[in-house]
Parts: structure tokens; sequence; C-alpha cells
């Protein structure tokens, strides 16, 4: 049986492809810059020796169960809990909300122990020197520990990163206009299931390939201040 490939019945839809690339580098970037910060936050809060054991108890408690309770389930429960489920306690969500805010919990959790671990490398003696020039507990934190921390850690925070952009594929699943939604809404259309996922699988293809080029130049050019 001979299968003839009609690629173009599905460039033809290329605004659909652009709206597609366009909503998951949308949801992807805003899901790293909160998703960053919160898995800074809790990284410090786990973290042992950066004054982490000052925070209260309960705060403690909470991030441990975050952290366990988001990498030991799979992202589709964590999108479907958040979709479906907190509108019968009176939350009703966007789909568009509803990703990011699933996307920003799971990357938050994941960068939370990336970041640990370069947070619990860090010199002892670097904190010592900032300690004896009569800087604060943030300021040592946040410019003699933390950014060294960052960079040994950065390949392996920009592959969590592209793991997340790859997973919001599965945000299609509640409607969120993102490629894999194109794909699925190309192939209702045209019936070309098999060209449309392999554009789209080339696509993400793409986006990963330039989502870590970027993140890698964007680190060491402006976090680590050389190119």
């Amino acid at each position: 049986m001979r299968i003839q490939l009609d690629f173009g019945a599905v460039l033809a839809e290329w605004p659909l492809l652009l709206t597609g690339i366009g909503w998951t580098l949308t949801l992807t970037a805003a899901a790293v810059l909160v998703g960053t910060a919160l898995g800074i936050g809790c990284a410090w809060v786990r973290a042992r020796g950066f004054g982490a054991e000052h925070a209260p108890a309960w705060l403690r408690a909470a991030v441990n169960g975050y952290v366990e309770l988001i990498r030991n389930t799979p992202f589709i429960v964590q999108l479907f809990f958040i979709f479906f489920g907190l509108p019968a306690a009176g939350f009703k969500l966007s789909a568009e909300t509803a990703s990011f805010i699933a996307m920003v919990i799971n990357l938050g959790a994941y960068a939370t122990e990336i970041i640990r671990a370069g947070l619990e490398a860090t010199p002892k003696g670097q904190i010592e020197a900032a300690v004896s020039l009569a800087l604060t507990r943030l300021q040592t934190f946040t410019r003699v520990v933390l950014p060294p921390a960052l960079k040994k850690v950065w390949p392996s925070l920009v592959s969590q990163i592209v793991i997340v952009m790859l997973g919001s594929s599965v945000c299609g699943q509640i409607s969120t206009q993102e490629l894999s939604y194109a794909a699925d809404l190309i192939q209702s259309r045209n019936f070309r299931s098999f060209e449309a996922f392999i554009v789209v699988g080339a696509l993400y293809l793409l986006l990963s390939f330039a989502v870590r080029h970027l993140l890698n130049w964007a680190g060491a050019t402006f976090l680590f201040g050389r190119r």
C-alpha cells in the first residue's frame, strides 16, 4: 500500500500553526519567569546553611510537600486538577490561565531541586567572606550565593525549561490554543493526521533547539557576565 503525503494541505493552515507557536512560546516565557522565581524562593527554604533554618516550620513543611507532590504526579493530572477541579471550589479559570498556572507550578517544583543543588554546592568560605563584609542575609544570598549557584546548574535548568515547553502540548487537551491543539484542529479539517503531526513534531524540535540556544546565550551574556 502506497502512502501519498500531502504536506501542502497542512502548511496551507499556517495561521493556525503560527498561533500555536505563539501561544507555546508565550506560555513558556511566562512560566519561566514566574516558575524560576518560585523555584529560587523554594530552593532557599529547602537549602541548608543560608538562613532557611529561620523560616517557619509550617513554611518548610509546605514547600517540602509541594515539591514532592508535583515531582511525583503527572503533569496532565496537575493540569486537569487546576482546570476541572478548581471550578468545583469556585475558581473558574480560562484554559490559558489554567495552563499557565500548571506550567508554573510544575517548573517551580523541579527548579527548586535543581537550584537547591547549586546553592548547597556553594563554598562556605564565600558566605563567611560576605558576612565579614557586613552584608545582610539577603545581600549575601542574592549577590554572593545565588549567581554562582545558578551558573553551576544553568544547563540543567535550561533542559527542564525545554521539557516544560514540550509538556505544554498536553494543554491542548483543555483547548489551550498551543501547537498540538493546532495540529488536532488541522487534521480534523483535512484528515491529514500523519502530515499534521510530522510538521508539528518538526516545529517542536526547532523550538527546542531555539529555546535552548537562546537561554544558554542569555545566561552567558546577561546573568554570568560573559559571552
